[in-house]
């Protein structure tokens, strides 16, 4: 009966809006709302655990974007003299 209880209740709930396009920045925006929240201490545990969820995801967006654009970073090389002297890829295998 319990069981039958949850799922009403989280039939009831809107869902989450999905994180996989948000930028960056977005993504970090939202995340940073979700650390104010919890720390202030005023959500209810139900509440605390779904946006803690969703905290979790926005951090795996975020690193996830992160390693993307670092794998997209040229190092700048520099010849004999240590003048720059041109670009290279920062993960030479990548």
């Amino acid at each position: 009966m319990a069981e039958t209880a949850k799922t009403a209740k989280d039939a009831a709930r809107p869902a989450a809006p999905d994180i996989s396009g948000l930028s960056f920045e977005a993504a970090l925006a939202e995340l940073e709302t979700i650390v104010q929240r919890l720390e202030a201490g005023n959500v209810p545990l139900e509440e605390s655990i779904a946006i803690y969820e969703r905290g979790e995801a926005l951090r795996a967006r975020c690193d996830a974007l992160l390693k993307e654009a670092e794998a997209r970073v040229d190092m700048i090389t520099r010849d004999a003299d240590g003048r720059p002297s041109g670009t290279a890829p920062l993960d030479p295998a990548g």
